[in-house]
């Protein structure tokens, strides 16, 4: 599909790792588990970042705040494999090498295999124990074979990134764990999982495999949409407490390729529904532009942005699922519903009596770009989903930005937060709202 890159890669990565080498002396070699403070970015900006591109062209098909400083999280490894995918095609390492496991290595914060010191794996393990496990002892132990040190592997990440125009990015570690002075942007994580399956289409399987065999075990990854969408082949998922959700993701239909970035999701369900709408929207965008229909992606997507904290239950650090993740709102008490419509057929019926809420809460099931796109999509979801919003009342709210919300009002707590368990099941979008 792509043209391969042709440059002089063996001189590059000399000249890369001399100047890393520089570099890296001025870069602390404190552990990337330390409690560094994070950076603080605009505390009024929510953390949801994402773009869309035609792997092909590279053609940007769609983007949100794609410029904004964000948290890479374990999308970081698909540089860390990026580099060694280049040392294994220019033949400065082969797949049966073995990656010792050093004292600093075995320390690193979860996840991670949990090899203790002195322990050994080949490069072929490693890279699937880092794309599958996102294994964070792993990286560090590969950084550390390839470069010496995990900060001079650092530097050449970064070199590396402005080679291929990711111009926001800066690394100080390989693996992607806490550190405020590693940032980067959806659009540079779009250039690097573009470049990582055009430059190296020989290892780009990696990113698809969903287990792998290890020491007689069998280790699963935490990229579910490799199970549930079809033609979705990777690549890599990320999670700390300031980062969010995050994952670069990449899907073919019909012979054509699209790449998306989602940064900053509430959970995991929610960043896995966001991928998959943005990539289905854009297939169907290609398609219709094929028939010369002349749309966009955000002309025919409804953004339901995450804007509340998260509450999980516990603080390590890594690509770890977590269940029962709860969204909790804290913006504004919601506004007074611009038209509250139970049903259609109940709006139609007049003289249907409307059965009085018996709660505060409420659940959220979408927002829209037009009140009847949200009055759609409440008549929809009432229709799936009778037994849960059966006592509520279906309202849609303007909200500033020109977004209609369409909520489900008049819950108990313990209904909203039932209801809103059934609809993301379904993988229908839902956020339960607190009285406010």
């Amino acid at each position: 599909m792509f043209a391969k890159l042709r440059s002089v890669r063996t001189l590059l990565a000399t000249i890369g790792l001399v100047l890393s080498c520089v570099i890296g002396a001025l870069v602390p070699t404190t552990s990337a588990s330390a409690q560094v403070p994070y950076l603080q970015l605009n505390a009024t900006e929510p953390k949801y970042a994402a773009i869309v591109i035609d792997a092909n062209s590279g053609e940007v098909l769609y983007d949100r705040r794609a410029d904004s400083p964000r948290y890479p999280a374990s999308v970081t490894k698909v540089m860390t494999l990026y580099l060694t995918f280049e040392a294994l095609s220019e033949g400065r390492m082969k797949a049966t090498d073995r990656v010792v496991i050093t004292p600093r290595a075995a320390a690193q914060a979860p996840t991670k295999l949990g090899l203790p010191a002195g322990d050994s794996i080949s490069v072929d393990e490693a890279i699937r124990a880092m794309a599958v496990k996102s294994a964070n002892d792993v990286a560090v132990a590969m950084a550390e074979k390839l470069a010496g040190s995990e900060a001079r592997f650092a530097a050449l990440m970064t070199l590396r990134g402005q080679e291929l125009g990711m111009r926001n990015t800066r690394f100080v570690n390989a693996s992607g764990l806490p550190d405020s002075r590693q940032i980067s942007t959806a659009r540079d994580l779009a250039i690097l999982s573009r470049a990582t399956m055009r430059d190296f289409p020989q290892y780009y399987s990696y990113f698809a495999m969903k287990s792998f065999s290890f020491r007689g075990n069998t280790i699963r990854g935490h990229n579910r949409l490799l199970d549930s969408m079809n033609g979705f082949d990777g690549l890599k998922t990320g999670y700390t407490n300031a980062s969010g959700y995050n994952l670069a993701g990449s899907a073919v239909r019909d012979g054509r390729r699209l790449i998306a970035v989602v940064l900053g999701g509430s959970s995991t369900a929610w960043r896995d529904n966001n991928m998959e709408d943005l990539l289905l929207t854009g297939f169907e965008v290609l398609k219709r532009r094929a028939h010369g229909d002349r749309t966009t992606i955000a002309a025919n997507l409804y953004e339901n942005e995450p804007n509340g904290p998260i509450m999980r239950p516990s603080t390590e650090q890594g690509d770890g699922e977590q269940s029962g993740l709860k969204i909790v709102l804290t913006d504004s008490p919601r506004a007074k519903p611009v038209k509250v419509s139970p049903t259609l057929k109940a709006a139609k019926t007049a003289t249907k009596p409307v059965k009085k809420p018996k709660g505060e809460w409420a659940v959220q099931v979408g927002a829209f770009k037009s009140k009847g796109l949200a009055n759609k999509q409440l008549t929809l979801v009432r229709g799936r989903y009778a037994k849960f919003v059966a006592d509520a009342e279906g309202a849609v709210e303007g909200v500033s930005g020109g977004a209609f919300r369409a909520q489900f009002q008049g819950l108990t707590a313990e209904a909203a937060r039932s209801a809103c368990k059934a609809i993301t099941a379904k993988r229908q979008p839902c956020m339960v709202l607190s009285p406010g």
